[in-house]
């Protein structure tokens, strides 16, 4: 009878999902659960700065009345020359 350690990846799908935990004999916890923190923190920062990024959906007010710009009008009747 063979041990859940000596089984290929292709048949890993077939095997219950109470073994799960056996990919933390693969990942060492104290290697890499910091590193992969800072991934997912980065990505989160990245992806909250895209979305805030987008117009109209920040923390813009959504009801606000557009500012009309209005051009300066020229003195009439002035001849450059």
């Amino acid at each position: 009878m063979q041990t859940p350690f000596h089984r290929s990846p292709f048949e890993y799908a077939q095997v219950a999902k109470e073994q799960d935990y056996l990919i933390w004999q693969v990942v060492n916890p104290s290697t890499w659960l910091i590193p992969i923190f800072i991934a997912l923190t980065v990505l989160a920062l990245f992806v909250h700065t895209v979305a805030f990024a987008i117009p109209g959906r920040a923390w813009t007010n959504h009801k606000a009345v557009p500012v009309a710009v209005v051009a300066p009008v020229g003195v009439v009747g002035s001849v450059a020359g």
